[in-house]
């Protein structure tokens, strides 16, 4: 089977490299990653739009003109595989790739038993500890250690949940009720607090392109609201020397009912198969013991002309997942489907269908998905 993967643009940095490139602008270790870095700001703040992709932006620039004029060509940044918000997220928090923190996907089975759990809402109902599920240290906790503040400001539903607290250990968390609201709210913490570092995060933009589609009107008249709160946030931030950059954990496809790929009781590519979790477009396939190789083959003679199709250790090899540690290795699928095509696969033989009306969709491999925007607002774009 063919191997060949989409290869990044030469010019797109790495999600994970985001705050520590944040972090010594207010005085932490410089990164080397070979690149420019960016200016001294008294604070430093992350803004974070759900699903918002560069591919999605660049399709609506007229919806959002302020952000497409503060985005130079080189302004991308390649996010994570899985493409999924809970990966993603972590990465950017830890600067490591999921190989390393563990957050390998939306569902992924707890090796050793038949846990199926949810990576972001499925931590206290599973059982999973936050302090030790995720495996990697979050750069606020390295920083707060070296007296810097950190803050971050999200939804109030969000305070306690076991995702919260695995990926921003180390943080104060903040609350307020819109998008421009927490962006003020960020601003006047980053304000008190010289040296410190924020995250701000809007889940707007990717509940409606699940709900409905990101080619909606409604997405569209959301995405004109970020802007218009980013170009006054960006203006206030620049006249206290407050730097920002504004990114997103994925992009997003809108997949069609007829790009569904229900996968039925008696289906061939089911012998031999456990469990199937994942996401849509991009399922973790276990097998039964002594099974993977025989599942991984039935799913490429099904599956290769619309999906890449590849095994755990094919995965591995590849270093889609950055350098996975022995601990993170079984928390894979023995076979992992990625989409090419425009399509979704659904195990239609769970008795909740509400996930087959989502629209928007994301998770693989392709450049739609994992291609975000990084765009200097602030102080770093007056410098």
């Amino acid at each position: 089977m063919s191997l060949m993967l989409p290869a990044p643009p030469a010019h797109a940095r790495s999600l994970t490299e985001v705050m520590p490139r944040l972090w010594a602008s207010v005085g932490g270790p410089e990164p080397d990653f070979g690149v420019q870095q960016l200016p001294p700001v008294a604070s430093a703040i992350a803004v974070v739009v759900d699903g918002l992709g560069a591919a999605n932006l660049a399709a609506r620039a007229g919806h959002a003109r302020f952000l497409r004029e503060a985005m130079a060509k080189r302004d991308t940044a390649l996010s994570v595989f899985p493409s999924t918000t809970a990966s993603a997220l972590t990465s950017l928090m830890t600067g490591a790739a999921p190989g390393r923190h563990g957050i390998v996907g939306y569902r992924v089975r707890v090796p050793g038993t038949a846990v199926l759990s949810n990576q972001l809402t499925g931590w206290e109902k599973d059982g999973l500890d936050p302090a030790t599920w995720q495996r990697a240290e979050t750069l606020f906790e390295r920083a707060s250690r070296r007296g810097h503040a950190c803050f971050v400001v999200s939804r109030e539903d969000y305070r306690s949940s076991g995702f919260t607290r695995a990926a921003f250990r180390g943080s104060h968390f903040l609350a307020a009720g819109s998008f421009a609201d927490r962006l003020t709210l960020a601003l006047e913490t980053a304000r008190a607090h010289p040296g410190s570092l924020t995250y701000v995060y809007t889940p707007d933009l990717d509940a409606l392109g699940h709900r409905i589609g990101w080619e909606s009107d409604a997405w569209v008249a959301a995405l004109e609201q970020v802007d218009a709160a980013a170009r006054e946030f960006s203006r206030d931030a620049a006249a206290l020397g407050i730097g920002a950059v504004l990114t997103a954990d994925h992009g997003m496809v809108d997949v069609p009912r007829d790009g569904h790929v229900l996968v039925v009781e008696g289906d061939a590519i089911l012998d031999g198969v456990a469990a199937l979790a994942g996401e849509p477009r991009m399922l973790h396939v276990y097998a039964e013991p002594g099974e993977a190789e025989q599942v991984a083959h039935r799913w490429r003679a099904s599956e290769e002309s619309r999906s890449w199709v590849l095994s755990r250790a094919e995965a591995i090899s590849a270093g889609i997942l950055g350098s996975v540690d022995p601990e993170v290795m079984p928390r894979l699928g023995d076979v992992l489907v990625a989409a090419r095509a425009r399509v979704a696969y659904y195990d239609d033989r769970l008795p909740d269908k509400g996930p087959q009306n989502m629209v928007g969709q994301h998770g693989s491999l392709t450049l739609d998905e994992r291609l975000v925007p990084l765009i200097r607002l602030g102080a770093y774009a007056t410098r």
